[in-house]
């Protein structure tokens, strides 16, 4: 959903009266920024996208929806070209060196947003933006119990009278899409219609005023009929007509991957890191393999671990099962500080999500009061599934993919990351986030935990099941390295589409169904190499400090220093934990 939240970033509200854009003087400087920066949130950031604010927790913005039209694009360019020239001519030597880090991260946030409108232009090439992007509207509305449930339906009714008129602004906008865009989109568009149908009605079932029920029953069946028509539009129109390119090309790619991550190096050089992990991980895969059962390949191995799961009806308890041992694991070996003892949530995966998702964490925003669980969701078989269709679902939650998840999501994942997130530094810190920081974070943990010891519950170090964990996590971390050679090698024009899905079969030791899902995402998510460019980052990170530092190294320390940055891109943190400017990689 947070996926969602920002591709619906494209509308417009009226802007504060704006100071002219001139040079600033070291004097003042911190105070400049401090202002400004708050100004672009609440003018610009939460403007141009109710939903995020919605999201984030300030629930002024749950009555509004974003402004799709083409006209409230170029103003959001206007209003963030503005806050550009402002920004920039901020002296970041006159700054701290923490509020100078955080110009740096605001400054590229707006460059990136400005790329995304200007250069990709996703608004006119992305038909699911428009139909999954009111999706996201409401969900934020409707997934946490933040206000009394007529007040949260009252701000669904008002987002969902602005959503025929979103899909009507998407059918002005969409010029030329690429076909596989269209092609998702409509594959997305039955499962969002039932969504309005069944999920949306049944959020809000407790309501009890009734002028608000029989308006929400007016709001919610417009948007019904919208969809189905945008759906058949896509089909009749759009779809014949779509013959655009998805690919970003090198310059517009390295730009992003600048913007959002602060990365520079080379997409040449980026790819060799890139074979070079899956080397690596092929050749241990090989090795602990092997140890298995030598009379086997590595993929007969791989099949046989696909077998080994819990029932589906056990699941949520083995995750469940995980969280105390997780937690005794990191207490006992000083891993990182867990700054609450209360558990994430764990539940179904909710239902419009579970075509695209396994399993994620959905933590409240950052400025939630009143609604704070964090959510743990697992995706079960569905009741109608064939024998079939249920061991593919269930080979993806086989005894060391159930660990790496649990390690990845929840402890020391993205829960622990969330549960520091009131000791970060600054609303910057807090607000964007870099995914080389927070998914490399989560696919470091993953590796790390297994390479300190840890192993569920009665599992023996030198036994089988061990060794199968083991594979598992580095199952998933292949995954992460075939995404890596794929995004650059798909936005170069490298790899085919098909090819793309072969190499996620070959070489990142997938099935054709993941390898087919992963490389549809790669083609609008371009940049989803920030698992492992972040893992890398951050073993990088910690591996010169171990040598900066020596014996004083402590592993605790450093994942505590590490959390305290927040969300920053690993190159911002590289500079305030060794103080120096050396390579991310």
């Amino acid at each position: 959903m947070r996926k969602l939240c920002s591709l619906a970033a494209l509308g417009v509200l009226m802007l504060s009266p704006a100071l002219p854009a001139q040079h600033v003087s070291a004097d003042g400087s911190m105070q400049t920024f401090n202002t400004l920066s708050e100004q672009f949130f609440s003018d610009v950031y939460f403007h141009f996208s109710p939903t995020a604010g919605t999201s984030t927790g300030l629930h002024q913005y749950d009555t509004q929806l974003e402004d799709y039209s083409a006209a409230g694009v170029q103003k959001q360019v206007a209003a963030l070209h503005l806050f550009e020239k402002k920004i920039d001519a901020i002296d970041p030597s006159a700054l701290d060196a923490p509020v100078a880090a955080d110009r740096e991260i605001l400054l590229n946030n707006i460059r990136s947003s400005l790329l995304s409108l200007e250069v990709i232009r996703g608004w006119e090439k992305n038909p699911d933006n428009y139909s999954s992007g009111i999706a996201g509207s409401i969900f934020v509305i409707m997934s946490r119990d933040y206000a009394p449930v007529n007040t949260r339906l009252h701000a669904a009714i008002e987002r969902e009278k602005l959503m025929p008129q979103v899909l009507l602004e998407g059918r002005k906008n969409l010029k030329n899409p690429p076909k596989i865009y269209t092609e998702i989109a409509l594959e997305q568009i039955d499962g969002l219609v039932s969504f309005f149908q069944n999920d949306v009605p049944s959020a809000f079932s407790a309501a009890t005023d009734p002028d608000t029920k029989a308006a929400f029953a007016t709001s919610n069946a417009a948007v019904i009929e919208a969809l189905k028509s945008y759906g058949a539009w896509m089909k009749s129109d759009l779809l014949p007509r779509s013959n655009g390119d998805y690919k970003f090309g090198a310059d517009t790619f390295a730009k992003k991957l600048k913007y959002d991550e602060m990365v520079d190096i080379p997409l040449d050089r980026l790819l060799e890191i890139a074979n070079a992990d899956l080397h690596r991980n092929q050749a241990e895969f090989a090795r602990v393999a092997k140890e298995v059962d030598p009379s086997k390949t590595p993929q007969e191995v791989l099949a046989q671990l696909a077998t080994v799961h819990p029932a589906p009806d056990k699941l949520l308890q083995a995750f469940q099962d995980q969280f105390a041992s997780l937690i005794a694991f990191i207490d006992s070996n000083h891993i990182i500080t867990i700054p609450s003892k209360v558990e994430p949530t764990l539940e179904e995966t909710p239902p419009f999500m579970r075509a695209t998702t396994q399993a994620s964490m959905d933590p409240p925003g950052a400025f939630e009061t009143h609604s704070t669980k964090a959510y743990f969701n697992v995706t079960l078989p569905e009741k109608d599934w064939t024998p079939a269709h249920i061991a593919e679902h269930m080979a993806a939650f086989n005894v060391g993919t159930i660990t790496s998840t649990a390690v990845h999501e929840a402890y020391p994942g993205h829960y622990v990351q969330f549960l520091w997130q009131p000791q970060f530094p600054s609303k910057i810190r807090k607000l964007i986030g870099a995914n080389t920081n927070i998914e490399g974070w989560a696919h470091y943990c993953e590796q790390m935990m297994l390479d300190e010891g840890y192993l569920p519950p009665n599992t023996a170090a030198s036994s089988r099941e061990a060794k199968l964990i083991r594979l598992g996590q580095l199952q998933d971390a292949l995954l992460r390295d075939a995404r890596f050679v794929n995004s650059i090698k798909l936005h170069m024009g490298a790899f085919t589409f098909d090819q793309a899905v072969d190499f996620f079969v070959t070489e990142g030791y997938q099935s054709h169904a993941v390898g087919l899902m992963e490389t549809k995402r790669g083609t609008a998510d371009a940049t989803y190499l920030y698992y492992t460019l972040g893992k890398l980052e951050i073993m990088k990170l910690r591996a010169d400090l171990k040598t900066k530092q020596g014996a004083a190294f402590n592993l605790q320390h450093f994942h505590d220093d590490l959390m305290r940055q927040g969300f920053a891109p690993i190159k911002i943190i590289r500079k305030s934990m060794l103080h120096d400017d050396s390579s991310v990689l």
